[in-house]
């Protein structure tokens, strides 16, 4: 199918709502945050240390961090399109949201205490962490319709997740004394501490979306239980659903090429560090390249989006991670795989941006929550609990994770196949 068929948002009227650029900042501040988080605890030192250290390296960590991975996204699925919808009704997202965020900081500082054989232990303080990590973007999402206006949400969805990488980067920066000395015996400690850090820097620079965003009170004729309010709201948006034709193709596309990409986020470390031979300085050398090609990935196609739209940028991003995959199947140097990584980060956040950017176009303004409950929960986690463990499972079994990367190239090719058929124009 062509993609001629999005066309360019018409410049809003002369009386449109000014948006604040204080309050952008502050959304933006949260990603800056938050990714503190997915790159300690999801992408790097986590998953490196739960396989290496909880579970004394046995091959069966990497089915364990898959299943780990699937649990709280499965978690997720279930809860955010409730919460999503009782948020709409009640009025109360960023209570929601400091709830959540709360949950993901309390169980990350407590990975502090986490050693060898504590897998249950481990296992557990990493699903709530992430689903308080993953359900708070629910609501952290939702407020994108709200901040600014329909022509830049591209735009303001990439300075997000630039903003993101960016806090990772500073993230590793600040941990870098703590890890640099790898798993050995006598740097466990540090290691362990760099979970606090972690933990600290999601604290301190979530305050400022927390105390410039405002909830709006929406007006309610009946007063019923904000839950049963959110079950009544997604049944309605289940039957209903059908009316957004354009919605339920691009969330089916999302589901899959999500897929691949937090499966490349879950397991990026252990497959460089096991596969690779990467040292732990090396490891910290390639997430530096990631995070910076991903920073400016997200910038230049956040432009690019309000440019040319996001379906036509998601198909570009698309195409570059099926050449990302393949190039790391047949890679065997690390030399090589630097470059993979490049692609990788440019992609990454090119195609997280464009995605957000093209829901918010997709979704009716006094539901945002609600359907960013679908997009970020039913469709976004529940697509990260079948490749992590495909994943996992095929590297166990086949005893080779270069094997288990070709399985990501079926979510990106059918992705990419079920985004054509979305139709953008007004």
């Amino acid at each position: 199918m062509p993609l001629s068929s999005e066309t360019a948002e018409p410049v809003p009227l002369q009386n449109e709502e000014p948006y604040s650029k204080r309050n952008i900042f502050a959304w933006t501040l949260f990603d800056f945050a938050n990714t503190s988080f997915s790159v300690m605890i999801v992408t790097f030192v986590y998953p490196l240390y739960f396989k290496n250290i909880i579970c004394a390296g046995h091959a069966i960590g990497d089915a364990l961090w898959g299943t780990n991975v699937s649990i709280s996204m499965l978690i997720g699925a279930v809860v955010a399109p409730v919460l999503g919808a009782a948020s709409d009704y009640s009025g109360r997202r960023k209570r929601f949201l400091l709830a959540f965020t709360l949950i993901s900081i309390l169980c990350t500082s407590l990975m502090f205490f986490t050693s060898a054989d504590m897998i249950l232990i481990g296992s557990v303080l990493f699903i709530l962490a992430n689903v308080g990590f993953e359900g708070g973007l629910v609501f952290y999402d939702a407020y994108l319709p709200e901040i600014t206006s329909k022509r830049s949400y591209g735009r303001v969805s990439g300075y997000g997740f630039a903003m993101g990488y960016l806090g990772a980067l500073v993230t590793l920066a600040a941990s870098f004394p703590l890890i640099i000395g790898g798993f050995e015996p006598e740097n466990l400690l540090n290691i362990r501490y760099s979970f606090l850090l972690a933990a600290g820097f999601f604290f301190f620079f979530s305050i400022p979306l927390f105390l410039a965003l405002r909830d709006k009170k929406p007006a309610r004729a009946e007063h019923i239980s904000f839950l049963k309010a959110g079950f009544r709201e997604v049944r309605a948006t289940l039957s209903n659903i059908r009316n957004y034709p354009n919605l339920v193709r691009f969330l089916t596309a999302f589901f899959f090429y999500n897929d691949g990409i937090l499966t490349i986020i879950a397991f990026a470390s252990i497959y460089a560090a096991n596969t690779l031979n990467f040292s732990f300085q090396e490891l910290v050398i390639f997430f530096i390249t990631v995070q910076t090609t991903a920073i400016l990935g997200s910038v230049i196609f956040g432009v690019i989006t309000d440019k040319i739209g996001a379906k036509r940028t998601i198909v570009i991003t698309l195409l570059i991670w099926i050449f990302v995959i393949l190039l790391a199947y047949f890679t065997d140097t690390k030399e090589m795989f630097y470059i993979v990584g490049l692609f990788a980060g440019i992609s990454m956040g090119a195609s997280q941006s464009a995605s957000r950017s093209l829901m918010a176009r997709l979704t009716p303004a006094e539901h945002s929550a609600e359907f960013f409950g679908f997009y970020d929960g039913s469709f976004g986690k529940a697509s990260a609990i079948v490749g992590p463990w495909i994943f996992g499972l095929i590297s166990t079994l086949a005893g080779s994770q270069r094997i288990a990367i070709l399985s990501l190239l079926l979510f990106f090719t059918v992705g990419l196949w079920l985004i054509l058929k979305v139709r953008t124009e007004k």
